[in-house]
């Protein structure tokens, strides 16, 4: 069984206070009822992260698929520490300016969590480390080295951040080879200052185009539901289809704490399907869409070209 793991330390939420506070929330409706998390290997996991003093992104930012990932076992790690340089609308994760450098025993650590979990296939994110002109490159880098030097065979995706455009950096990365080079446009151009406000859209569409110039396997995601319309959606599949991105994931978005944006619309099933026939009929060679579909969502099965 193909195996992941996502780790971060704890206490990350995010304590700033976005504009739409206090703004009521909408009923989820039937087919957002997720499943309670359990099962075996649910609860083995769940002990081994216990026993070993870690926390997972999964458990963190309570993703819908943590019952469904968990039992599977899938997760996925997450670097450079628990605060971010950045306010995006739609994170939980901890705002402000690290004090602390780059933690070099950090590959080390994944490494050790990786082997505990027997994993072959593993997704490694981060924060942004805005405060930094690598942007916390060399630690992605060196995991990628650690873990091929240490699981024979393991194969690697990396969902980075834009590096303020510093592609030094992104080069960085690009070196060490990962099987799957993953930066989300989370949303459509218009809801950037409201999303993203330190993000810009065109910038990051250009590190997926570098990425991919530099022979890399390609891949981004967004979310839905914040007000964007279908038509907004339509264009972005063109710009990333032109960018030549292999792999999109599109998922509803929903709304962590009252602190963070709100839901303008849960978007419907069938939206969601058709969302995928769509993108696939640009020439994305495979989209993962549905309400529950996160950036990781069956990272496994992206590997290796659609039948």
């Amino acid at each position: 069984m193909i195996k992941e793991l996502n780790v971060i330390p704890a206490d990350s939420r995010n304590t700033r206070k976005h504009p739409a506070e206090g703004k009521s929330r909408k009923k989820r409706p039937e087919w957002l009822r997720s499943q309670i998390p359990g099962g075996k290997a649910y609860k083995e996991i769940s002990d081994i992260i216990k026993d070993h003093s870690l926390n997972t992104v999964c458990a963190e930012a309570r993703c819908p698929n943590m019952s469904e990932c968990w039992n599977a076992g899938t997760a996925t790690f997450m670097i450079l520490g628990d605060v971010c340089t950045r306010s995006c609308g739609f994170c939980a994760v901890k705002t402000g300016r690290p004090v602390q450098g780059l933690d070099w025993d950090e590959p080390n650590r994944v490494v050790e969590a990786a082997r505990l979990m027997d994993l072959k296939h593993v997704v490694i994110t981060s924060v942004n480390r805005d405060e930094r002109k690598d942007g916390g490159a060399p630690i992605f880098a060196e995991t990628i080295h650690r873990l091929r030097d240490e699981i024979p065979g393991v194969t690697i995706e990396v969902l980075i951040p834009d590096f303020r455009g510093i592609w030094d950096a992104l080069q960085t990365v690009l070196d060490a080879k990962p099987e799957i080079l993953n930066h989300n446009l989370e949303s459509v151009p218009r809801l950037y200052r409201r999303v993203r406000p330190q993000a810009k859209y065109d910038r990051s569409l250009e590190l997926l185009r570098i990425s991919k110039e530099a022979g890399m396997r390609t891949k981004t995601g967004i979310m839905v539901g914040l007000g964007e319309s279908p038509a907004e959606v339509f264009e972005l599949m063109d710009d990333i289809s032109r960018a030549g991105v292999n792999i999109m994931t599109i998922g509803q978005y929903m709304q962590p704490t009252k602190m963070h944006l709100p839901v303008e619309e849960y978007v419907h099933p069938d939206m969601f399907e058709t969302y995928k026939e769509v993108g696939e009929s640009k020439g994305i060679e495979h989209v993962e869409s549905g309400p529950f579909v996160r950036s990781s969502y069956h990272a496994h099965k992206h590997l290796e070209p659609s039948a």
